[in-house]
């Protein structure tokens, strides 16, 4: 594992604080990989719905696949 150091606001920090004291991690590392895989998480999920909102791809792949070559 790496260590990453990052600059924070006060704000930041307290924050970070406020949700260790909370529970919502063991420590502010613990606090930040979550927020971190929470975000990566929700940004696959917006992928997946703006896919589903797309116009589908219709008709024969094979003719598609000519019109896109």
């Amino acid at each position: 594992m790496s260590t990453l150091s990052i600059p924070m606001t006060t704000g930041l920090e307290e924050v970070v604080n406020r949700l260790v004291k909370e529970g919502h991690g063991a420590n502010k590392a613990d606090v930040v990989r979550k927020a971190i895989k929470k975000f990566a998480e929700d940004q696959a999920v917006e992928a997946v719905l703006r896919a589903e909102r797309e116009t589908p791809l219709r008709g024969d792949l094979r003719d598609l696949m000519k019109k896109l070559a």
